[in-house]
């Protein structure tokens, strides 16, 4: 099979891939519910492609992923938490010194509500603008800032009672 050349829209999309993967994780808290979510994706975009005007293809895709994801979630009892692994085949820049840091870092994202990590995600690790996320996610520019300043708050929170260790005094 044939890649496509990076200027199609087929290679665009193909470019697109590594950022909707961990967009689609963090949305679903799952791997195995992420490539769900990332080949329906795909799928709808592949299929619409005489819908979308050329403007910004980034945000046409991340919308249609948001609004696929919200869809299956509607009607569906929420499920337990199931653990963020899904950035174990990620390279990482360095192993952290502390064993637990990665396990504290995704139980305080696991705690964030499903708005609020969404927002984190795209402008943290995907670096999307306010501008771009609100449009995303069809929210006012206004609320993405307030989700951002909450998340990021909420984590800092998390991680920080996470690192207090209560001694018993000697009696």
């Amino acid at each position: 099979m044939k890649t496509p050349a990076p200027e199609t829209f087929e290679g665009q999309i193909l470019a697109l891939l590594p950022s909707l993967r961990r967009y689609s994780r963090s949305l679903t808290r799952s791997d195995a519910d992420g490539e769900d979510l990332l080949q329906d994706c795909v799928e709808k975009v592949l299929t619409r492609r005489g819908q979308w005007r050329g403007l910004n293809l980034r945000g046409w895709v991340l919308t249609i992923m948001t609004n696929l994801y919200r869809n299956s979630r509607r009607g569906k009892t929420r499920d337990g938490l199931v653990e963020l692994g899904a950035a174990e085949d990620l390279a990482a820049s360095e192993p952290p010194a502390d064993p637990l840091e990665r396990a504290r870092l995704d139980d305080a994202l696991n705690s964030l509500s499903e708005e609020h990590r969404a927002v984190l995600m795209l402008v943290v690790i995907e670096g999307y603008t306010y501008g771009e996320v609100a449009v995303a996610l069809d929210i006012p520019i206004g609320t993405v800032m307030s989700r951002l300043s909450r998340a990021r708050r909420r984590v800092a929170e998390r991680l920080k009672a996470d690192n207090i260790i209560t001694l018993r005094r000697p009696k």
